[in-house]
């Protein structure tokens, strides 16, 4: 085992030389401190602002996607999708369990109820050939919706999430959701700036969420966006990411339950900054990947995830593949990268493995389970290639 961890350690400290040694740390130049200055001295550094407003067109222009919402988190952005897709209480909505836990957290703050279904292993995404197979033993049609004949409970939604920065097989998986009639929130929020075919991730679903959390590839400190073609999903998210008070110049009276989502003018300043940087981050992600992935071609037992085929992804977190048969080594070498003082980590484990959601419906997992025993993310930041004063 020592062997095999050193090997990942000679390579991991090679290219990192004396960049970040954090799993993914935010790039900044004296661009973000110009910005937020410039906002600060506005005074106006709360929800409503014109930074809010210029972030959001900066995000349709890059994503090409007609309506933009920006909102103070990833999560915030889920659960308003949800409600935009009038999910319901003890509705069941598809997710793959191979995923970070804010969707499975966003459908149960509306009493629906998560079904976990399984990932393909080329990119980490929910697979679309075993999911139809499984949907159509599972589902039953009546008036023109589909219910889960074990459970009762009605299936409207589909949840499809980018992993890593990579494009899931989405293609397919909205001519399935045709199918069965089947609402597609396509969650990229690892994928700003990864496109399948040309076209960005998170516009080709109904409606699509981005994250801008300070991990992320561009980050807003905290912050996400609702993307939609659809003016329907827009009205209705950007009329709840307020607190959907009625105009009027004194009088405080509302129309509509509001969660008061939306992001604040500070942190679209932010943003902004950061959109202005958005080539050199992700060129810099791509000669990242180039450079671990000279190294580690050359080791029989460990490969590094690359995007698909047709696709071109952001690389937001570099990830290492261990071959199946040495998958008994993943715990050791994060355990000896890490006392070192280098982040790496394992993914999440499964959503159906903890507490809130061990007895949520499920399809045989068998791919998610193998791949989350197989899989390491190792130091990602754009500052490892970049310099501080490094601008286009």
């Amino acid at each position: 085992m020592k062997k095999y961890s050193t090997e990942i350690l000679s390579i991991i400290e090679s290219i990192i030389n004396k960049g970040p040694r954090e799993l993914h740390a935010p790039f900044f130049t004296s661009y973000e401190k110009f910005f937020l200055n410039k906002c600060i001295s506005t005074g106006v550094v709360s929800s409503i602002g014109n930074y809010v407003n210029i972030f959001e067109k900066k995000i349709s222009r890059i994503t090409k996607s007609k309506f933009t919402v920006a909102v103070n988190s990833g999560t915030s952005a889920l659960h308003l999708a949800l409600i935009a897709a009038n999910l319901k209480k003890n509705e069941e909505v598809l997710m793959p369990a191979f995923n970070f836990i804010a969707n499975a957290n966003a459908v149960s703050y509306l009493g629906g109820v998560p079904h976990f279904v399984d990932i393909e292993k080329e990119s980490l995404g929910v697979d679309p050939i075993k999911l139809e197979r499984y949907l159509l033993k599972i589902l039953k049609k009546k008036k023109g919706e589909y219910f889960n004949k074990n459970s009762g409970r009605k299936i409207k939604i589909l949840m499809v999430t980018h992993i890593f920065g990579h494009s899931a097989k989405i293609k397919e998986i909205k001519k399935l959701a045709k199918k069965f009639n089947f609402i597609v929130i396509e969650d990229a929020s690892e994928a700003l700036g990864s496109f399948n075919d040309k076209k960005h991730l998170g516009t080709f679903g109904d409606i699509g969420v981005l994250s801008f959390n300070g991990n992320k590839i561009i980050t807003t400190g905290g912050g996400g966006a609702i993307l939609t073609n659809k003016k329907k999903y827009f009205n209705r998210v950007k009329s709840l990411s307020t607190v959907c008070k009625i105009q009027h110049p004194w009088n405080y009276n509302y129309y509509d339950v509001g969660y008061n989502y939306r992001m604040p003018n500070i942190n679209a300043a932010l943003g902004l900054a950061q959109i202005g940087n958005l080539k050199n981050l992700l060129l810099s992600k791509r000669k990242l990947f180039k450079l671990y992935n000279k190294r580690i071609k050359n080791l029989n037992w460990v490969s590094l995830l690359n995007e698909p085929k047709k696709c071109k992804s952001n690389f937001w977190l570099q990830t290492l593949i261990i071959s199946k048969k040495n998958k008994s080594l993943l715990e050791f070498i994060i355990s000896r990268v890490n006392k070192k003082g280098i982040q790496v980590r394992p993914v999440w484990n499964l959503i159906n493995s903890n507490k809130p959601y061990r007895y949520c419906p499920s399809m045989n997992l068998k791919n998610s389970i193998e791949m989350k025993d197989r899989t390491i993310n190792i130091p990602s930041s754009p500052g490892i290639i970049l310099s501080k004063n490094e601008r286009k």
